[in-house]
């Protein structure tokens, strides 16, 4: 392990859990593909099954299959012939042409191709090695998949790596778009520890500050060396790729997704699945989690300044319709609505009784949630900085979308079980208020 940026395992926790830490090894340097025969015989490997698709291969898969070659490793490979979706079409046409003689996974790209070779090599119960091609985000290390399954963006329970190879030759020349990406991934960390802090003490969820500190940590490297990204230097893209996958073993530590993703992803989902339904352009998912959180940032801050009220709570959610709010998450989201809708069968978090109780710890715990927001969240202002300074986009307007703002931050809390921004205006009558006040 390189003990310069990995945490050590946490093993006894103040917060109960046991955390594993569930990587082999992580290469992190210049010329680290090179290392990879070795790491096959280190294993004993012996006949790995490359993914790849038409960009990957060119970055990377080539170097990889001609190192493979020139060390007599034999290999079965698959390159899909164009960018793939995160779907389960794309994994099943990898789990196709699966070689089951194959006693490893090798995938060459970042997120999309990554998440397909998790899955894929969780269900044949096989080694895995992923050969990144850009710090573009901060899923390499985790044991979910982010997948759009029946037209819904959702966390597909999948395999970590046992080995991570960033080379830093390969990694500092991924287009511009794929290095900003990555930083924008690990800006929208300040929305979800926030989240995370805030539903533990609204809903008792399970919450560690351990891990918490890994994502602080991981993303404040990340921002620190924002600037270096951009002119790629070589320290700075080895910070930015180093610190995205300490969040995703953060992700790994607590089990869930909680800690790196919050309501600045969900306006991402949504954004991805209005896309995949009605065929919108969409924007990769680190630049859009970026304005994402310029967004939420915003309404933090209209909501520290907000007078709360259990009057006004309280005749907003009763009255509540499900038969319009089944009729707007149709309109907004198509097929994809339906997922959502059963979730919401189970969950039930729209029952007024609920929400009161909600509401009513809320009130009473305003100041100190205030004092949370204030010691999680920078200014947005800090954020609008941040974001120009490396020529991210400040608003899904300048990133040439065309988002229909106020529904989709409304849909936020429908996509998943997890209590977010949406969800906490919602219990206190405000989102009405605040979907019409965001810019």
């Amino acid at each position: 392990m390189n003990s310069e940026f990995f945490p050590k395992e946490l093993t006894n926790c103040n917060c109960g859990k046991r955390h594993i830490f569930p990587l082999k090894e992580i290469l992190s340097s210049a010329g680290a593909i090179n290392a990879l025969p070795e790491i096959l015989k280190k294993y004993g490997l012996k006949k790995p099954f490359v993914v790849a698709d038409t960009n990957t291969f060119t970055a990377a898969g080539e170097k990889v299959l001609s190192l493979l070659k020139s060390n007599g490793v034999a290999y079965s490979e698959f390159v899909f012939s164009n960018s793939p979706e995160p779907d389960e079409n794309a994994v099943q046409a990898a789990l196709n042409r699966f070689d089951s003689g194959c006693d490893a996974v090798i995938g060459v790209g970042s997120g999309v191709i990554n998440d397909i070779c998790k899955i894929v090599a969780k269900t044949n119960g096989r080694f895995y090695i992923i050969v990144a091609t850009a710090p573009s985000m901060d899923g390499y290390a985790s044991a979910t998949s982010s997948m759009t399954v029946k037209g819904l963006k959702t966390s597909v329970s999948s395999k970590c790596p046992e080995v991570i190879i960033g080379d830093l030759n390969i990694l500092k020349n991924a287009p511009e778009k794929a290095l900003v990406s990555g930083l924008g991934d690990m800006i929208a960390k300040y929305i979800s520890v926030l989240e995370w802090r805030l539903s533990h003490e609204i809903n008792g969820e399970y919450y560690c500050e351990n891990v918490a500190d890994i994502i602080r940590f991981a993303r404040d490297k990340c921002v620190k060396n924002a600037q270096g990204l951009i002119s790629r230097e070589e320290n700075a893209v080895k910070a930015v790729f180093d610190g995205l996958i300490i969040s995703g073993l953060a992700m790994a530590y607590a089990g869930v997704s909680r800690p790196a993703s919050g309501v600045e992803h969900y306006i991402s989902h949504v954004i991805d699945m209005r896309g995949v339904q009605f065929n919108l352009k969409t924007e990769t998912h680190g630049v859009q989690c970026a304005v994402a959180t310029l967004i939420a940032v915003r309404l933090y801050e209209r909501l520290k300044s907000t007078v709360l009220s259990d009057k006004k709570g309280e005749t907003e959610t009763r009255a509540f319709s499900y038969a319009k709010w089944e009729s707007n998450l149709r309109d907004l989201l198509g097929g994809a609505a339906e997922p959502m809708i059963e979730l919401e069968e189970k969950e039930k978090k729209y029952d007024f009784d609920k929400a009161a109780a909600r509401r009513k710890i809320i009130i009473s715990k305003w100041d100190g949630l205030k004092n949370i927001i204030e010691e999680e969240l920078p200014s947005s202002e800090d954020i609008e900085k941040l974001l120009k300074n490396v020529g991210l986009p400040l608003s899904f307007e300048e990133a040439g979308l065309s988002v229909d703002l106020q529904r989709t931050f409304a849909a936020t809390k429908d996509i998943r079980d997890k209590y977010v921004l949406s969800s906490l205006l919602w219990d206190l009558g405000l989102i009405r208020e605040f979907c019409a006040a965001i810019r």
